[in-house]
């Protein structure tokens, strides 16, 4: 159990430190021409493309999933690929640093999320979720700077999405590999942006594409899907959240050091105490996942032949 606790926490980790790179790509692409519907579409079915090959040619066993798991896959990536779009919209009218302290939000709605199906936090997850939050406030008080109200709400209920296909996806990776999950919640997330981003968009940069951004965005998205989904198989979806809260880290360090966006005292404050949140992670005790199979919103998510009141041991 600690041996794949600590390996849940490495992934948490990766992923959020790949995550923390998407929004200074994505601003990138935004600032050199794309359109946000463009930038989405690009790298969520470059992502999903790259994966369905590696998958295809390498790893054929993770093309398997039940039904219903598949179901969930679906369900999950068309939750987030709406919130993806909703994302870089709002992407497009805040900074990087300031649009992902918002997004960092996701954790509290994760909870929400989780207590809906029946999986309460314990009191240091809920002690770690409130100081998040007021970090997150801090964070986002940008001194002498009227706030994008719509550019804000957008971001927020990117957030509120992204947090839903977390427990979402959580039930599936019970009896589901992680790549299995990580490939049809790309595919089913690209089956929503692309038509997206050719129903409402179809713009195109007249000069020179940059691709250089789209790239990197597409790579960040593969290898962080993947980390994302073993995260949340190892250690459950409240503390992959949770950890997941270090890619706003990552996210300030790059924006400053890529776009030239700084921080005010008041919101390096609300970085450390951001900090501290994910410390104290290591006081978090171990638990397997255990979900109410006869209650709860996602009880339906469940293998064929599986009694209702029954769950094995995952990996």
């Amino acid at each position: 159990m600690a041996k794949k606790y600590t390996a849940g926490i490495y992934a948490a980790f990766s992923s959020a430190f790949f995550l923390g790179l998407a929004p200074v790509f994505g601003k990138l692409a935004i600032t050199q021409g794309l359109s946000p519907f463009a930038v989405v579409a690009l790298r969520t079915g470059f992502a999903a493309g790259i994966m369905l090959l590696v998958v295809s040619l390498f790893y054929r066993k993770y093309l398997y999933i039940f039904p219903v798991g598949l179901i969930g896959c679906i369900l999950a990536g068309t939750i987030n690929g709406l919130g993806s779009l909703l994302y870089y919209l709002a992407l497009q009218r805040l900074d990087a640093s300031v649009g992902q302290l918002l997004y960092s939000l996701y954790p509290f709605f994760v909870a929400l999320w989780l207590i809906l199906d029946h999986q309460p936090p314990t009191r240091l997850t809920i002690f770690r979720i409130t100081l998040a939050t007021i970090a997150v406030l801090l964070l986002t008080n940008v001194p002498n700077r009227p706030m994008d109200v719509t550019g804000v709400v957008m971001m927020i209920g990117a957030a509120v999405l992204y947090a839903m296909h977390l427990p979402i996806n959580q039930r599936v990776l019970y009896e589901v590999p992680a790549p299995t999950v990580a490939l049809y919640t790309l595919l089913s997330m690209s089956a929503v942006v692309i038509p997206a981003y050719l129903l409402f968009d179809r713009t195109w940069p007249s000069g020179e594409v940059p691709w250089l951004p789209v790239v990197g965005l597409t790579f960040v998205t593969v290898f962080s899907r993947v980390a994302l989904f073993l995260g949340v198989k190892k250690i459950g979806g409240m503390q992959t959240a949770l950890l997941g809260l270090a890619e706003l880290l990552i996210a300030i360090f790059f924006s400053s050091l890529l776009l030239g966006e700084n921080l005010s005292l008041t919101q390096w404050l609300g970085a450390i105490g951001l900090g501290i949140s994910l410390i104290l992670v290591m006081y978090e005790k171990p638990a397997p996942f255990t979900p109410a199979a006869k209650t709860g919103w996602l009880s339906w998510i469940r293998p064929p032949g599986l009694p209702k009141d029954t769950f094995g041991p995952y990996e």
